[in-house]
């Protein structure tokens, strides 16, 4: 099953682009589903094009989250970051407490318009269910595997490599995953700092009460997420098989 699934995957992700880059077969659709409607299609740039720019500030946010909250994490769990554990869990916890439009407005007089605070706020928004897998994975190995890690004579280097991320793997990778869809879907707000993504048409079509475009944008994000979300179950089943 899990071949299968990993089989499936690069089949689905090439057939979502495809799909992606039929900008005629949109139009034929959207303006079928929306006659009344005198501008269906988002026109100032492609939704492939679109896609691309949504994909890279979701992804760049993403690979931020985890170059800072992996590390944090397994800090926060070494004796010298352990009596900062509650600042740390605490903190990100915070971070997802404001809504990524309110960080992104308090950005623009430091930041600017652009990519930068959109990225920023997608990077707060994000840290908290990465930062939460992973310290909830390595604090729940078991007391006596690490007994045992000890009294074999690992470091604690190979205790952290060899024992207690593997054991944290199922809750580590269910964090990623969370934080990966919760990016992707929270990306569509990138267009009111001036970047661009799916969120362009969403807020153009709000703005004109254009539900064609509205559409236009909606169906694809919802396309990314549903897609992460399957890749990374299939990846988390792949390097986790005894949950299976």
């Amino acid at each position: 099953m899990t071949l299968a699934r990993a089989a499936l995957l690069p089949v689905l992700w090439v057939a979502a682009f495809a799909l992606f880059a039929w900008q005629d077969g949109w139009r034929l659709a959207l303006t079928a589903l929306f006659p009344n409607s005198r501008n269906p299609v988002f026109e100032r740039a492609t939704l492939l094009e679109l896609v691309g720019q949504h994909l890279a500030i979701a992804g760049l946010a993403s690979v931020l989250v985890l170059i800072v909250g992996l590390p944090l994490a397994v800090w926060a769990t070494r004796p010298s970051g352990r009596p900062f554990l509650p600042l740390i869990a605490n903190t990100v916890s915070i971070g997802q407490t404001f809504p990524p439009t309110a960080v992104l407005f308090l950005m623009l007089p430091i930041l600017g318009f652009g990519a930068q605070a959109a990225v920023l706020a997608l990077f707060l928004y994000g840290l908290l269910p990465t930062v939460s897998g992973a310290l909830q994975g390595l604090e729940t190995v078991p007391a006596d595997a690490l007994e045992a890690g000890i009294g074999s004579g690992m470091s604690e280097r190979q205790r952290l490599l060899r024992l207690e991320l593997p054991l944290a793997l199922p809750s580590l990778l269910a964090g990623v995953r969370t934080t990966l869809i919760l990016v992707m879907a929270t990306t569509t707000i990138a267009p009111l700092v001036g970047t661009g993504g799916l969120g362009v048409p969403i807020i153009g079509g709000l703005g004109n009460d254009n539900l064609a475009q509205v559409l236009q944008g909606a169906l694809p994000v919802a396309m990314l997420a549903l897609l992460t979300d399957y890749s990374m179950r299939t990846l988390e089943r792949r390097l986790t098989p005894w949950r299976s």
